[in-house]
């Protein structure tokens, strides 16, 4: 009604799945009237001394306060005491949680996850003692646990936190969990992974909280909350409203994003509680399916319960040694601290410019003089001929990419928890290099990774857990219909296209060192880069950004003009069919997807278009999911790059087969 936002919440939940063995059979079994009881839980809880509401609008306070007492009066009130579980302070005291379950996934991937459940922490926000563990623990850099089990090629990813949800926090208790992405070799060791987990938490109690470490961090999420983009209305007043059921009245709009209060002895007893023994651990993996004999009863996943082994059960119980590879981060040089507005030095413009071109490249630029916030945008593209020559340089090329990746993980961590976000990412005819945020240290992040591309080395461990991974990740892609459904269709269309299937096959067969070290010497011989600064930059200084690629890199020009980047098939006027079948035979989903090509258009024709798919979402959404039910999943987009419009409809329990209709 009017134009605002409201967010009315009464801050309770409900389980989100069932059917109608849960809801009607074995309820009638144990002659429980389900909605009597749902009748009854609504009656009690659906009171209005539960609830909070939040109002957004640019209306005068005066029309809102008419809104609400219009629209929110007639809320009943009970008047009855809200429940209290102030006694459930020992969450999961059972021997049940202290024990290692194998699960096994659909997908091809290994993971170790480890859990505590604590006391509810959601009266110490002001502290944050899970914000300010899980910082450490999943720290990326020098001395951390992530760092030395990728030197031991252990893991590849480490995440870790409370997701200070209701499911992860809430009156009753709090959950801290640290999920460990594994390689093969690092399944193999699982029980040495969740050692060194230990022993960087035995570090970080025989240490204490430190205070530089929590000030940094204090600095850097300020940072972020005080230069944040404006939230969405409906999502702000949301937040508010859970918010005024946690925090106290000055602490509303700030209480969930900032660190308010340092109290070393609240961290250390958190800290204290996180030993091994009260450790909850879960190995997930297809490898461990001839021991999974158990059998989950509703989605049917296997899984097995047993003690943790005797030798670390017991090596755990003891004072195990620490690992002297392991400690607190360093000072984080990232950190933004010059929030200044620069003076332009150019006349403005309302799109970007390109203000240097030269045999090697181009810069596009534009000065911020809309938003005016210290923070800028930069992306460069190194493109490369010698790619999309074979489904064997692709594969080369996504492998030399990972590992750049991989290269950059530790170095660079530090600029990405300081709100400085980097992506270095294999585009179809060069690598993309792109880096947004605070632009006081921006330029030391881009540089960063220039140099790591100059002085880019590997070793053949790193290249077989590398390999290893990419045949895990064009495998998981391949097995899922709506990604393979997309694969069929870019192949189809796009000149010069090698599919997932190319890849995969090719990566299969084998690659070797010599390869990959010959490519990246061509691919790094002979550039073209075009680059992008946006924001909180000179012209001046923007230019130096393609002057330190060149520089760096010493490469040549290409010996031809760069070429076109995008060739799309041009489609006969007439009705296409494309039918493939699913990789994965296991799964009964389907994807169909019809495609309209329409061409080259002009801006105009382009905003139409998606003027066209806006107002037919919600008819086709209301005919084939509402009504015909056919799937969980609908919708429709506009694929400018190739002129498209396309239609996704995601049906479940339909047939194994994949349809692409053009």
């Amino acid at each position: 009604r009017g134009s605002g936002s409201w967010g009315l919440n009464s801050y309770f939940f409900l389980t989100f799945t069932g059917n109608a063995e849960t809801l009607k059979h074995e309820p009638k079994k144990s002659n429980t009237d389900i909605y009597s009881r749902l009748r009854d839980f609504w009656q009690h809880y659906y009171s209005a001394h539960y609830m909070n509401l939040v109002v957004q609008s640019k209306e005068t306070l005066d029309t809102l306060e008419k809104w609400v007492k219009e629209i929110f009066s007639q809320i009943p009130n009970n008047g009855l005491p809200k429940p209290n579980f102030g006694h459930l302070t020992q969450p999961f005291d059972t021997p049940e949680f202290y024990k290692l379950y194998r699960v096994v996934p659909i997908r091809n991937v290994h993971s170790l996850s480890i859990a505590w459940g604590l006391p509810p922490q959601e009266r110490h926000y002001r502290v944050k003692p899970l914000h300010y563990i899980s910082w450490l623990v999943g720290h990326e850099g020098k001395g951390s646990v992530l760092s030395f089990l990728r030197k031991k090629f252990w893991a590849l990813a480490l995440y870790g936190g409370n997701g200070e949800t209701g499911f992860e926090q809430n009156s009753t208790y709090s959950i801290l969990s640290i999920s460990v992405t594994l390689t093969d070799e690092g399944y193999e060791h699982f029980y040495e992974v969740a050692h060194v987990v230990f022993q960087y938490l035995k570090m970080l109690q025989k240490r204490g909280p430190d205070k530089r470490v929590w000030e940094e961090i204090q600095k850097i999420e300020a940072n972020e909350f005080y230069f944040q983009d404006q939230a969405d209305p409906v999502d702000y007043v949301e937040s508010l409203c859970e918010n005024i059921h946690i925090f106290c009245k000055e602490d509303f709009l700030t209480g969930d994003q900032l660190l308010l209060e340092y109290k070393p002895e609240i961290i250390a007893d958190v800290l204290n509680q996180l030993c091994p023994v009260r450790a909850n651990l879960v190995l997930l993996s297809a490898a461990s399916k001839r021991k999974c004999h158990l059998k989950e009863r509703w989605f049917g996943t296997q899984y097995s319960v047993e003690d943790i082994d005797k030798y670390w059960r017991d090596l755990w119980a003891s004072d195990f040694p620490l690992n002297q590879d392991l400690h607190l981060p360093e000072e984080n040089k990232y950190i933004a601290t010059d929030f200044s507005l620069k003076a332009s030095d150019c006349p403005d413009t309302e799109h970007p410019v390109r203000i240097l071109s030269t045999h090697h490249g181009c810069v596009w630029y534009k000065k911020d003089n809309k938003f005016k916030i210290p923070k800028a945008y930069i992306r460069f593209h190194l493109i490369s001929p010698l790619i999309q020559q074979s489904a064997k340089s692709v594969v080369l090329f996504e492998t030399f990419v990972n590992i750049l990746s991989h290269n950059l993980a530790e170095p660079a961590y530090e600029a990405d928890v300081a709100q400085l976000e980097y992506k270095v990412v294999s585009g179809e005819h060069g690598l993309v290099i792109r880096v947004k945020g605070f632009n006081h240290k921006l330029p030391l992040l881009f540089q960063l990774i220039i140099d790591q591309l100059s002085d880019f080395s590997f070793t053949p461990a790193i290249f077989e857990m590398i390999t290893e991974q990419l045949k895990k990740t064009y495998f998981n892609i391949l097995i899922k219909p709506e990604m393979l459904a997309k694969d069929v269709r870019s192949l189809i269309l796009e000149h010069g296209k090698w599919s997932m299937i190319d890849r995969y096959r090719r990566l299969m067969k084998g690659l070797d060192t010599e390869s990959l070290s010959a490519f990246v010497k061509g691919f790094k011989s002979h550039l073209y880069v075009e680059g992008l600064v946006q924001g909180n930059f000179t012209s001046r200084e923007s230019k130096d950004f393609l002057n330190y690629v060149v520089l760096k890199l010493q490469f040549l020009p290409l010996p031809h003009p760069c070429p076109v980047q995008f060739r799309v098939v041009d489609l006969p006027n007439t009705h296409l069919l494309c039918k493939v079948k699913t990789l994965n035979k296991g799964d009964a989903n389907s994807e169909v997807t019809v495609y309209y090509q329409s061409g080259a258009r002009s801006l105009r024709e382009y905003t139409l278009m998606e003027l066209l798919v806006i107002h037919m979402e919600e008819p086709c959404f209301n005919f084939l999911r509402t009504k015909q039910t056919l799937g969980p999943v609908c919708f429709i987009t506009v694929e400018t790059p190739y002129s498209l419009l396309v239609i996704y409809r995601y049906l479940s329990l339909f047939s194994s087969s994949i349809i692409v209709v053009n």
